[in-house]
């Protein structure tokens, strides 16, 4: 198994995929909590955290979380998974390929496959570029923890995310061109009850991305947190804590 993961606590398994601009430490208040009832996974993706990535590498991030899977579940017994923003993404390939493996869909912000890209990821994206090409990585470092944290954040999580998005960029800079093999999202076989946040504060692609993907699911309950940017489990780690077992659980 390439990918680092942790495996904390006993009970039905929970599997949480962390965003693109962070690594399994973003859910460190959800596996303290989850953990006294439930066997909690956590896992970096290629290029996060302590998973490395190599040069020129070929690979599937939704294939890695299968294989995970098949290295933890000897009687393959569906799991629940949660997914933030990129992760999210990741777990709706995952799904589409393996919809027997999951019994319940987490999903905060994910990007939406077929939503255009709007005005303001895109003025993310072309400074994000022009920082790095400047060699700048710590001020596209900061610029992501500016866009990708709402109001409420305090400055724990805002140091966690620089710590998490610099070691990111150290990773993925050396490695270079890469080549991750996107599974196709299928939603219609994504037939298992889905929960689905998106935060009021977040850029317009993902409340466009969250409203489009919610009219395409069979079983889906979208709500939007008036309070919340794009990574609302860090910028109100309690009532994070509260979302994510309520969606599980309910």
């Amino acid at each position: 198994m390439t990918n680092h993961f942790e495996v904390v606590g006993d009970g039905p398994t929970v599997l949480l995929v962390h965003a693109g601009v962070a690594d399994s430490r973003m859910w460190g208040p959800q596996v303290e909590d989850l953990g006294r009832d439930h066997r909690v996974v956590t896992v970096d993706l290629r290029g996060y955290g302590e998973t490395p990535l190599a040069a020129g590498a070929a690979y599937s991030d939704a294939g890695d979380l299968l294989e995970l899977l098949d290295s933890l579940q000897a009687e393959g017994e569906p799991v629940a998974v949660v997914g933030a923003s990129y992760g999210g993404n990741v777990v709706l390939q995952a799904v589409s390929r393996a919809p027997e493996r999951f019994s319940r869909v987490v999903l905060l912000a994910p990007p939406v496959d077929g939503v255009e890209p709007t005005p303001d990821i895109g003025a993310f994206w072309d400074e994000e570029e022009a920082l790095l090409e400047k060699g700048d990585v710590d001020a596209a470092t900061a610029l992501n923890v500016e866009t990708w944290l709402g109001p409420e954040a305090d400055d724990t999580a805002k140091e966690l995310v620089f710590a998490m998005q610099k070691r990111a960029f150290e990773v993925q800079l050396a490695a270079g061109d890469v080549e991750n093999e996107e599974y196709e999202v299928t939603p219609d076989k994504i037939t298992m009850p889905v929960k689905l946040f998106v935060g009021a504060h977040d850029l317009e692609f993902f409340r466009a991305g969250a409203e489009h993907l919610a009219g395409q699911l069979p079983d889906v309950e979208l709500t939007e947190l008036d309070w919340a940017g794009h990574l609302p489990t860090m910028e109100r780690p309690e009532e994070g804590v509260a979302l994510v077992r309520e969606a599980l659980t309910k």
